[in-house]
């Protein structure tokens, strides 16, 4: 008898849009946040700043984003952790990830 074929969970896609409030922008530090969250996950992330999209798990392509204060991105995940991916990064770039950069300037 054929062995049964294992259900693999369904493939999501997500994506969101986020605006950078650092005023240091999204400079090494929040950078690696970034990316060692979205490693985390099992979904393919992209990140974009509607000029260039690069891998969100790579710290040396997303220090190619020179996102600074105010540019927009596009986060998108591809696989099964898609969308908690999208939902925990816009988390961090838009609430925790620059809660210690604030209180380090006081």
């Amino acid at each position: 008898m054929p062995e049964k074929e294992k259900a693999q969970p369904a493939s999501q896609v997500s994506e969101v849009s986020v605006e950078i409030k650092n005023p240091n922008g999204l400079h090494m530090r929040p950078a690696m946040q970034f990316v060692d969250l979205a490693n985390r996950f099992v979904a393919d992330v992209r990140v974009s700043n509607g000029q260039t999209v690069v891998d969100g798990k790579s710290i040396m392509q997303m220090s190619m984003l020179a996102a600074t204060c105010g540019t927009k991105l596009t986060i998108k995940a591809v696989g099964v952790d898609a969308e908690r991916a999208v939902q925990a990064l816009k988390d961090l770039v838009e609430v925790r990830m620059f809660d210690s950069a604030a209180s380090d300037q006081h």
